[in-house]
């Protein structure tokens, strides 16, 4: 349901009424409290901010706790879970530099079984929450519905990962799970991200799979290491090939152009 300016007596009498409301106390605790992992776990609550991005987890399935607002903004569907705020107060709330009008705080879904087919994604121990939200956005571009994170890889509902996912969190599953010990028992091929692997553009991949891509200092854990036969890379071009490395969400954005054109 989109977020939208209602004109109905009803909607305007909520709209003045919320506006005499001031964030309070509590609530103000509570939502800088959700910048912390222990804290959204505890609570079972994540923030996310901006149009956009609201309105994606609005018309997901993810179910809403509080959306705070400024001035302008109400909703039929949610009316009684709408608190109007000042823009001052909003930039008490807001993780962003420029707060965007609306801050929205849905309950975190219990995880839903993982599928055991098709192509999926894993993430060793990333550490960064931007690459991880891109990497969800990516896996959602290219109809990757799974996402497996190991144990130590970043929260998905950290804030950074959801503004970096762009509402791309609401189509693809995500499962954070022992990756040594999934691998070890899948009958999936699976594949690493490695320098010394087989050039992917001369590889031959399969519609089905695990592509596993590694931390962003570290690379690939060792203990996955041992576990996988395949190995690919991404050629240097360059005449001086003296790049180390991709960014890891830009070296998945390729690998995963390459599965599916294959």
């Amino acid at each position: 349901m989109a977020i939208n300016l209602k004109n109905s007596i009803f909607q305007r009498f909520i709209s003045i009424y919320n506006q005499l409301m001031n964030i309070s106390k509590k609530q103000l605790k509570l939502i800088t409290s959700l910048s912390q992992k222990k804290y959204r776990q505890k609570h079972r609550l994540f923030i996310t901010e901006g149009i956009k991005v609201v309105q994606e987890f609005l018309d997901s399935s993810f179910e809403l706790e509080t959306l705070f607002c400024t001035d302008g903004f109400s909703s039929d569907t949610y009316v009684d879970k709408i608190i109007q705020i000042s823009e001052t107060d909003l930039k008490k709330i807001s993780n962003l530099k420029t707060p965007n009008k609306v801050l929205g705080v849905f309950k975190i879904p219990d995880e839903i079984p993982l599928n055991k087919d098709g192509l999926i994604l894993a993430l060793d121990d990333i550490n960064d929450p931007g690459n991880l939200g891109t990497i969800i956005r990516l896996c959602d571009w290219f109809g990757v519905t799974q996402l497996i994170c190991s144990l130590k890889t970043v929260d998905c509902y950290n804030t950074k990962a959801i503004q970096a996912s762009m509402g791309s969190l609401t189509r693809v599953s995500i499962h954070y799970l022992d990756l040594a010990a999934y691998l070890s028992e899948t009958k999936l091929p699976t594949f690493i991200a490695d320098m010394d692997g087989e050039n992917v553009y001369k590889t031959p991949l399969p519609e089905e799979g695990i592509l596993i891509m590694g931390n962003e200092a570290n690379g690939i854990s060792d203990n996955i290491k041992v576990l996988i036969e395949n190995k690919i890379s991404i050629p240097r071009f360059g005449k001086t090939k003296e790049t180390e490395s991709l960014n890891v969400a830009t070296a998945t954005a390729i690998l995963l152009s390459e599965f599916k054109r294959n």
